[in-house]
């Protein structure tokens, strides 16, 4: 009898960290990268990045995870064509060299069983250095018109363009050094 009930014990402890680890899909039309950068000390301009994909795998249980984005730099929205095409130029994106920016972090911070940060390295021009997204309004859940689960957040994080060689206009902040990313992620959980 004894014997039964460790072997039972045993076999939930395997399967239990399995079924706690869930991934899930990046909904594109819903999680568009944002920027907002400082123009010649007289404004803040906007825009986006139109298509981004990836995985977000969560152990809410553990607090453990990662994350692993891929981002279309060609997908660079300033509202204006003529800006579009000197951003996506060898001045600033290069995006026929350096199609695409990745964000990959397997070091999530956790408050209780929510997501509140992510410590990992963004690679833009060939250029991988560390960056910290902090993490609001994390919440998980079943969607509401398709009642499939998903997750969603809002990542949020500064970096000086300079850092990964984008130095173009810098001294005359046109754009300024610092840009304000905000990343509005839904998530659907891979039912496979």
């Amino acid at each position: 009898m004894n014997v039964r009930i460790v072997i039972a014990i045993v076999a939930a402890l395997i399967v239990l960290p399995a079924a706690a680890q869930e991934t899930y899909v990046i909904d594109p039309t819903h999680s568009q990268p944002q920027w907002a950068a400082g123009h010649t000390g007289f404004s803040t301009q906007h825009g986006n990045f139109g298509k981004a994909t990836g995985k977000i795998v969560l152990d809410r249980a553990a607090k453990k995870g990662s994350i692993d984005v891929t981002i279309d730099a060609a997908s660079i929205r300033t509202y204006s064509e003529r800006l579009d095409t000197i951003v996506k130029g060898e001045r600033f994106f290069n995006v026929e060299k350096f199609p695409t920016i990745t964000f990959r972090s397997a070091n999530l911070s956790f408050d209780g069983d929510k997501l509140v940060g992510a410590d990992g390295e963004l690679t833009m021009l060939g250029v991988t250095k560390p960056v910290s997204l902090k993490v609001v309004n994390f919440v998980c859940g079943e969607q509401l018109f398709n009642k499939k689960p998903m997750c969603g957040a809002e990542a949020t994080a500064t970096i000086k363009r300079s850092e990964w060689g984008m130095t173009d206009g810098v001294k005359i902040a046109n754009p300024s050094d610092e840009i304000r990313l905000t990343i509005p992620v839904e998530a659907y959980r891979d039912q496979s």
